[in-house]
């Protein structure tokens, strides 16, 4: 990879945070993972993380910005985890070390990828910091072990995933798409929300087919039609584990939202809109309706984790 923005001591990645345009979910296989088919897009709402070079053998995390209280600092974050295990692979943990600190945007246990935005960050920043001669596809197969989103926040943009949702095909996809994103109160556990999806589909088998519909929206930049086909498999446990979820959809979508969804396992809502004007009243709308803590405005598909600054 080549090293376009950085000093010799300290690196400034940039990482967006996603949202599933299609989230369709199979039964659990032997191993405990679901086979997925969905529609990845990364939107503008971004980790900024900047990396020190530390003594060899040390790694060390401060966060900041909304909910970084809730982000651990000791070594199951998964920033710290990317770093030891680019580490390992390329001559030892102990034969490197990195100080990362991390501006939170993207919302923690929000659905949309923000553990796994700071681990694609750690490991594009960790690559240059280090001089690590390594490529694209070799980073995203590291970040596979990680996590299943944790590639496709490399890739960025607008991609299909398969299997865990690590296996990506990049999607052609016209046009930019306005998001609305409300922020509840409540916060999810995945695993918690998989298994209520396992509960209320005891019989579920392969992974049902992305909509023919939304892969023409996207492919056409046709925003309606991109609307009219936005599906979550695991929004109906979300919300049966979150009730409160289901007032915040239908608020979005009175006030004018195009379509709204769970993002990911949720909490997060979000709702597309027509254009920017309308992702603008919306946002106010909402607020005033006093049904979330937070409101961000967001914008897709953007690029995945990159150097900036």
């Amino acid at each position: 990879m080549k090293p376009t923005a950085r000093s010799d001591d300290r690196v400034k990645v940039r990482a967006p945070g996603k949202v599933n345009l299609a989230l369709r979910v199979g039964g659990a296989r032997p191993d405990g993972y679901h086979p997925l088919n969905t529609v990845f897009q990364a939107l503008s709402l971004f980790d900024d993380l900047t990396a020190l070079l530390a003594p060899a053998g040390e790694y060390r995390i401060e966060t900041l910005g909304d909910q970084a209280h809730l982000v651990p600092t000791d070594d199951s974050n998964l920033a710290l985890r990317a770093a030891r295990l680019l580490a390992s692979r390329h001559g030892g943990e102990d034969r490197y070390g990195v100080a990362f600190e991390i501006r939170k945007t993207i919302p923690v246990t929000g659905g949309m990828a923000g553990g796994s935005a700071d681990a694609a960050a750690a490991l594009v920043a960790c690559a240059h910091l280090w001089h690590i001669d390594i490529s694209p596809s070799e980073l995203e197969a590291l970040g596979a072990e990680l996590g299943a989103d944790v590639p496709f926040c490399l890739l960025g943009s607008t991609a299909f995933g398969r299997g865990r949702g690590d296996v990506l095909v990049p999607i052609l996809s016209r046009g930019g798409y306005h998001w609305v994103l409300a922020l509840p109160e409540v916060e999810l556990s995945t695993p918690a929300v998989f298994r209520r999806f396992d509960e209320l589909n005891p019989d579920a088998g392969a992974a049902p087919p992305v909509p023919p519909g939304l892969l023409e929206g996207l492919a056409s930049g046709d925003v309606r039609r991109v609307a009219e086909h936005l599906v979550n498999d695991l929004q109906p446990a979300a919300l049966s584990l979150r009730p409160h979820l289901a007032e915040v959809l239908d608020a979005g979508v009175g006030a004018g939202a195009l379509a709204g969804i769970v993002s990911g396992s949720g909490p997060t809502c979000a709702f597309l809109t027509a254009n920017e004007d309308a992702a603008v009243r919306l946002s106010g709308a909402l607020a005033g309706l006093g049904v979330c803590r937070a409101i961000r405005r967001a914008s897709g598909p953007v690029p995945g984790a990159r150097l900036f600054g």
